[in-house]
Order: C-alpha cells, then sequence, then structure tokens
C-alpha cells in the first residue's frame, strides 16, 4: 500500500486486526523520537497526524487537537506520564541500539537493557508523551 498517497477514506477501509492510535502533544516532535530511536517511518506528516510503520506494523499519531469532540479527551492528564500503563512491544529491534540513540537525544530510560527469563533481551524507553516503548529481540 502507498502510505504517501492514499486518502483517508482510503487509509481507514484498509485498516484490520488491532490498531493503535497514539494522542501526544507534539506530532513532529514525537515522529523524531521514532525515527531516531527506532528508524520508523512517517508517511502523510502534518502537524496533527501522521502514519508511522515499524517493520510490518502500521499505526496512528494524532495530536491532542484532532481529538476535539472525542470521548477521551476529557481523560487525557494535563501532566505527564498519559501513556502509564502501557508497553509497546517492538519485537526485532536490538535495545542496546536503541538505548543508545534515546540517550543521546536525551530520553528517558526507565530500564536498560536486560535478559529477561522469557528469553528476551529487552529495555524500556519513556517518551515524553509517557508511553513506554520496549525495543527487544531473542538472547
Amino acid at each position: 500500500m502507498d502510505y504517501d498517497s492514499i486518502d483517508a477514506d482510503g487509509f481507514g477501509r484498509s485498516l484490520r486486526g488491532i490498531g493503535l492510535n497514539l494522542l501526544v502533544r507534539d506530532v513532529a516532535a514525537q515522529i523524531a523520537f521514532l525515527e531516531t530511536v527506532f528508524g520508523m517511518r512517517a508517511y502523510q506528516p502534518t502537524s496533527d497526524f501522521a502514519i508511522m510503520s515499524h517493520g510490518d506494523v502500521v499505526f496512528q499519531l494524532h495530536s491532542d487537537g484532532t481529538y476535539h469532540s472525542h470521548p477521551l479527551l476529557g481523560l487525557l492528564p494535563e501532566n505527564p506520564p498519559r501513556g502509564a500503563g502501557i508497553e509497546i512491544q517492538l519485537y526485532q529491534t536490538d535495545p542496546d541500539a536503541a538505548v543508545a540513540r534515546a540517550s543521546d537525544i536525551g530520553a528517558s530510560i526507565l530500564q536498560e537493557p536486560t535478559d529477561k527469563p522469557h528469553g528476551l533481551r529487552e529495555a524500556y524507553i519513556l517518551c515524553k508523551n509517557g508511553y513506554a516503548w520496549v525495543p527487544s529481540r531473542p538472547k
């Protein structure tokens, strides 16, 4: 699918399975974080929206302003972290390299790369919107 040129109706109709839509204060800053730390790609970025890809997975970023009449808007905390309780797992992503890049840009490292008993090496990186990004790979 050509995410660079698909229109909103076509994109919406193409979605299947489980979707992830992250509300963020600053779409451009979130894109920069995701591209720098995880090598993700943004499609059709604006100040209010972006389609993001990580491997074969696609998700969306929306600014708070796009949710002006959405029922979730009233539940967003005024102060971060707003994403508490969610882990966004990025399988097949080198946690050591991701932590190094995240440290270079001053991101919060909640947990350094660690070998876990469930067979993965993982790290926990908190973005400014409070979402916990978890790069991992098999030990």
